[in-house]
């Protein structure tokens, strides 16, 4: 992953005492008939850090995150951002507000090429409408957003395949596509499911890195999603942990990783 574009932020992360809350979770439930997904979750998330949400296989995260975007509507409980109550509201206007994600199974569009796929994603914050676009009236802020999705291509790599039809890339390089896309929404928070599923080992050192270079190029709050237990000790700011659809434990990595709790339901051990 290269990073041409845009230039980095000149104002670096305070301490995570000194930010302000982001996202407030609280008592997030889902129930599934007699399934309960997510089970009374609460959690704050703060402006600028790196939280991550990690458990086995099960342990509602992904639900989890679809409640938090509007995929699936909560059976109880609210979720807040920038003081804003969102419950409810639909996937689209979650992400005009500022949240974007990405997905545990990739969602792009697989006949579309890639530059393609990167400028679709940018129709929530264009202003020309129909009758624009058919008279051409629009041509400024198309060439706009084209110029965007080049650069965004560029960022994560792939600007040398912007032609090709995403369903050709591989794993990874999908995965790559969909955190352009993601950007591409002008999210102020950026939520990443699964991100360093499908790559290599030396695809999942250089991702640590690039995630935090766009957090602070763009200037984002980041929530992921990852099984990739040293990849999440090593990149998060905080760590929430999910077992049955229970939040067991949340704080600093370091601390988690010393929580009973967490070592029998997840990471193992004596």
């Amino acid at each position: 992953m290269t990073a041409s574009q845009p230039a980095p932020s000149m104002h670096p992360t305070p301490p995570a005492t000194e930010r302000a809350v982001v996202l407030e979770a609280r008592n997030m439930t889902r129930r599934f008939g007699g399934l309960v997904a997510v089970n009374d979750v609460s959690f704050d998330v703060r402006e600028g850090e790196i939280f991550g949400l990690i458990g086995p296989n099960g342990a509602g995260k992904t639900t989890l995150f679809n409640l938090m975007t509007g995929l699936t509507p909560p059976s109880s409980g609210t979720l807040t951002y920038r003081g804003r109550t969102v419950t409810g509201l639909a996937p689209y206007r979650v992400a005009g507000l500022g949240l974007s994600r990405t997905f545990q199974n990739i969602r792009l569009f697989k006949g579309l090429s890639a530059l393609e796929n990167v400028k679709i994603a940018q129709h929530i914050r264009t202003r020309a409408g129909l009758w624009q676009g058919v008279f051409g009236s629009s041509r400024q802020e198309e060439l706009q957003v084209e110029r965007r999705a080049w650069a965004l291509l560029d960022l994560v790599g792939l600007s040398d395949r912007a032609g090709e039809l995403a369903a050709n890339f591989s794993y990874g390089d999908q995965r790559r596509l969909e955190i352009a896309r993601a950007l591409a929404t002008e999210p102020q928070v950026l939520l990443l499911d699964e991100p360093a599923a499908g790559m290599n080992t030396a695809e999942k050192g250089q991702l640590t890195g690039f995630i935090r270079q766009v957090r602070d190029q763009f200037d984002l709050t980041v929530l992921i999603i990852e099984h990739h237990v040293p990849l999440v000790m090593n990149l998060c700011d905080r760590v929430a942990v999910l077992n049955f659809g229970q939040l067991i434990a949340v704080g600093e990595p370091a601390h988690v990783q010393r929580d009973p709790k967490v070592i029998e339901a997840y990471l193992g051990g004596e």
